[in-house]
């Protein structure tokens, strides 16, 4: 099976120094397969056009724009394509409704955030601010997982937004939204997920846990750089977004600013035909759940056994959570006597792809003690990995002098 998985993907085979490419990088974009590959390519050769005119190509170009929010759509467990937008990253999307929400806020007003989270899901709540609006961060604990009782306590009935993370994209800690989702219904206030480290390696359904909004981001999940919101139905219409007198004023337009990359949409359908591949089921949706619990479950194995191999090394100190209970199959480790950044150097010589530093959790880094010596080694699963990959890897690091 993996032979099957990886064949689908020409990147892996790309050698450095004499060493195949070990792909650990997939926390900041995975690799992407041929199918997406070619999604990408044909809509450049045969439907180049923009959407809502009457000759052929702009006609393919609305069939894709509409497909990829039906499919983003079964991804996420939503009611339909009207509560999916897309935008060119999550970034920019999530600004996009700060603003938007900004103004129909009062001076006095809440915002919580968390410690834990990527800086697109604090700075863009955070410049509220200038507003008057009060924004307060629910605190990181040592052991990368966010401190509920702070969240309890600093809710209250001024609250009128959370920000939280689904999973950390640093740690590999997930965050318990069903917990704060009941948190947050005592206060009447909304609550924002960030899901672009959960959406590739978790299922997820918005529905079932009843958040107002949800950003991801598709080249996280084998995808080209699109970023997707959704927004619980009729929600959209009661905030005032920037946009032009000429787009559609009404969900999910209102929030999409300018023509999208109409060929990465197109990719963006087959990165989750993708993950449907791997799954069973009469629906989509069913089959992307099933799809979903296949890749979950291969990556779980891999990351136990990198956990297993690095806990083995004395020099190496590995944060976070667990790897045998609920969480993302990233970890995060420093190494005694050398810097993040000296690691993965190493590392790049073997053939080896891992990042060092913050990865925009910035705050989390700062707040653990971490950023000041140049942060941490971070490594993560994908489909395409395999136990061969993690053992080189575990001996590769023993040999760092």
């Amino acid at each position: 099976m993996s032979h099957a998985i990886r064949k689908q993907f020409p990147s892996l085979s790309r050698q450095h120094n004499g060493h195949q490419l070990i792909y650990l990088d997939g926390p900041a974009g995975t690799q992407v397969p041929n199918s997406v590959i070619d999604a990408v390519s044909n809509y450049y050769k045969t439907s180049n056009a923009n959407s809502h005119g009457h000759f052929i190509t702009t006609k393919e170009t609305d069939v894709v724009l509409d497909t990829v929010r039906e499919k983003a759509a079964s991804l996420l467990g939503a009611s339909g394509s009207d509560t999916i937008s897309l935008g060119a990253n999550m970034t920019s999307l999530n600004f996009s409704l700060s603003r938007a929400i900004g103004r129909v806020l009062n001076a006095g007003d809440e915002v919580l955030i968390t410690q834990l989270d990527h800086e697109s899901n604090r700075q863009p709540w955070l410049s509220l601010r200038e507003k008057g609006i009060i924004v307060r961060e629910v605190k990181l604990k040592s052991n990368g997982a966010l401190d509920y009782k702070d969240f309890e306590n600093k809710l209250n009935e001024n609250t009128r937004l959370v920000a939280m993370g689904y999973a950390a994209n640093i740690f590999g800690t997930v965050n318990d939204v069903h917990l704060v989702r009941k948190m947050t219904y005592k206060v009447g206030a909304w609550l924002l997920i960030d899901a672009v480290h959960a959406a590739p390696h978790l299922t997820l359904d918005v529905n079932e846990i009843g958040c107002d909004f949800l950003l991801c981001s598709a080249y996280k999940f084998y995808g080209p750089h699109i970023g997707i919101l959704y927004c619980k139905k009729g929600l959209l219409e009661r905030l005032p977004t920037d946009n032009l007198r000429t787009a559609y004023q009404h969900a999910p337009y209102s929030i999409e600013n300018g023509t999208p990359n109409h060929a990465a949409l197109a990719g963006v359908s087959a990165s989750i035909d993708f993950i449907a591949s791997f799954g069973k089921g009469d629906s989509y949706r069913e089959k992307l759940v099933s799809g979903m619990a296949f890749i979950q479950k291969r990556e779980k194995a891999l990351v136990q056994r990198l956990y297993k191999g690095l806990s083995k090394n004395p020099k190496i100190k590995i944060y976070g959570p667990p790897v045998k209970g609920m969480r993302a199959p990233t970890l995060a480790f420093t190494y005694s006597g050398k810097s993040a950044s000296d690691v993965c150097r190493f590392l790049a010589e073997e053939g080896i792809c891992a990042w060092d530093g913050h990865f925009y959790a910035i705050r989390a880094t700062e707040v653990l003690g971490l950023l000041e010596t140049g942060g941490v080694v971070r490594m993560g699963m994908a489909i395409y990995n395999t136990k061969e990959e993690i053992d080189r890897t575990i001996e590769v690091l023993k040999r760092i002098d």
